[in-house]
Parts: C-alpha cells; sequence; structure tokens
C-alpha cells in the first residue's frame, strides 16, 4: 500500500526553498521527500528556473599560460602525453576530451603530420 499524499504545506515549503535559490534536490533531502515528488511540485508551480552548471569553469583555464607555453615549446606532444605532463607537473588529473576542448577554445589545432615515407599500393609486375 502506498503513503498517504503530502500535505499542500509540505509542497510549497520545497517550492518556497527552490525559489530561494536551493536546488530541488536539496530542499528535497531538507524535508525528507523524493528528489522526484520536489522536482515535479515545482514544475507544477511553474517559474522557478533550473540551476545549471557555470559555463567556461574548466580546471585548465587557471593553466592557460602555462599548457599554451607548452605547446608552443613541444608543438608534438599527442594529447596523452599533454594529459600526463599536466599531472605530473601541475597535479592536476584531467582527460584528452577535457584537453582537446580547451585546445579548441583556443584556436589550436592539431594537424596528423607524416612520420616518412608510406609504402604505396601494391602493384602488378
Amino acid at each position: 500500500m502506498g503513503r498517504a499524499p503530502y500535505s499542500k504545506d509540505i509542497r510549497g515549503l520545497v517550492v518556497a526553498e527552490v525559489r530561494a535559490g536551493s536546488s530541488r534536490r536539496a530542499a528535497a533531502r531538507r524535508f525528507r521527500v523524493s528528489a522526484s515528488s520536489a522536482i515535479r511540485w515545482v514544475e507544477e508551480h511553474g517559474n522557478v528556473p533550473r540551476q545549471r552548471r557555470p559555463v567556461g569553469r574548466s580546471p585548465l583555464d587557471g593553466h592557460a599560460a602555462w599548457l599554451l607555453a607548452l605547446i608552443a615549446a613541444e608543438p608534438d606532444l599527442t594529447l596523452a602525453e599533454v594529459v600526463r605532463r599536466i599531472f605530473d607537473e601541475l597535479g592536476v588529473a584531467t582527460t584528452d576530451s577535457s584537453v582537446s576542448r580547451f585546445f579548441a577554445r583556443h584556436g589550436i589545432s592539431f594537424k596528423k603530420k607524416p612520420q616518412g615515407g608510406r609504402a604505396g599500393p601494391a602493384r602488378r609486375g
């Protein structure tokens, strides 16, 4: 058998908490209701914007000068090598895709360069 519906008072408190700046899930924890109920109640009352993650908050942005100098000094580094250097020298754990996005934001692209003469197609003699 299911639980009895929550009172309008508790619903109003959860919605007021979200309007005051708390996230839906934090408000749900505070008032000991399920997150899905809090989300639904807020959506029913409307006019409460969803909280979004700040844009441009990459941990690499704080080390932009160092990272750009590294690539200028050693342009042949692979993304995996850059990730390893960032961890070894700065202590920042990151991923290949994060470094790739950083370079894209700063207008740096990497072109594939041939390592040497490639074998041509097999031909019949």
